[in-house]
């Protein structure tokens, strides 16, 4: 594969394969590239699924270290690692907005930004032999691209304490158990799994799956009256056509 993220769409499923080696570093090019992707689908209606995943050792290693070393060494380039850092925040959130079901299937080590960028998705799947965290304190830094938010929100303060405050590495085994992610898996049979996941998903209608998301948003974030969002979202869905069908066939069973 000749790109850094490989995007195939067959039907209702858009799937994403992170392609840069060795280990998918992020960095400005593989930023755009995801961004666009982001772009691509939200534009497709017959999309109802983004499956995210990697071709490499390790879903995401994090950032790129050469940039690290270039941006540490001058004011000028700390700047940049900020600037940097905000790009990654504002890409991760384009994918949490999606209006579709994003998976990530963590094949590999997902560390610092490249966990950041799992937590950005809905659901995920792990290899029970992967190694996932946020270790950015144990370098007198902080996970910065969302993760001190999403994690927190995620797993509570608790957990949220251990992992980000002890630098933790979680094997993939014990990361449903913690709430990080909703199933793992066997590494030689994580991909069928997730196929088999993302099938199933694919098959469910896009503005439910939208409008649920802003209804579990409303929930999470606590400003927005989550009752009356509910009822915003119902009323679109009562007039969508595709919604109307189903219903009428599921009646029709009756």
């Amino acid at each position: 594969m000749n790109d850094i993220i490989a995007l195939d769409i067959q039907g209702a499923i858009a799937r994403a394969t992170l392609c840069k080696p060795p280990v998918n570093a992020l960095n400005e090019a593989l930023l755009d590239r995801l961004d666009a992707i982001l772009a691509e689908v939200a534009t497709k209606p017959e999309v109802n699924v983004l499956w995210l995943r990697s071709d490499q050792k390790a879903f995401c290693a994090g950032a790129d270290l050469q940039f690290m070393r270039e941006c540490f060494a001058t004011e000028k380039g700390r700047v940049a690692m900020i600037a940097f850092t905000r790009r990654l925040q504002e890409v991760f959130a384009r994918v949490d907005r999606l209006p579709l079901l994003t998976l990530a299937e963590i094949g590999g080590a997902a560390l610092g930004g490249g966990f950041e960028l799992a937590l950005a998705c809905d659901l995920r799947v792990v290899a029970d032999s992967a190694k996932i965290g946020l270790p950015e304190v144990a370098l007198g830094l902080l996970p910065a691209a969302g993760g001190t938010q999403r994690l927190t929100r995620l797993c509570g303060g608790g957990i949220a304490r251990r992992l980000i405050l002890g630098a933790e590495l979680i094997k993939g085994s014990d990361a449903p158990g913690l709430g990080l992610t909703q199933w793992s898996a066997p590494a030689a049979e994580l991909e069928a799994f997730a196929r088999g996941l993302v099938e199933r998903l694919a098959a469910l209608p896009r503005a439910a799956v939208a409008a649920s998301k802003q209804c579990i948003d409303a929930a999470i974030d606590g400003g927005a009256v989550g009752f009356e969002v509910e009822l915003n979202g119902s009323r679109g869905l009562l007039a969508n056509p595709d919604t109307q069908a189903r219903v009428r066939r599921f009646l029709d069973k009756g």
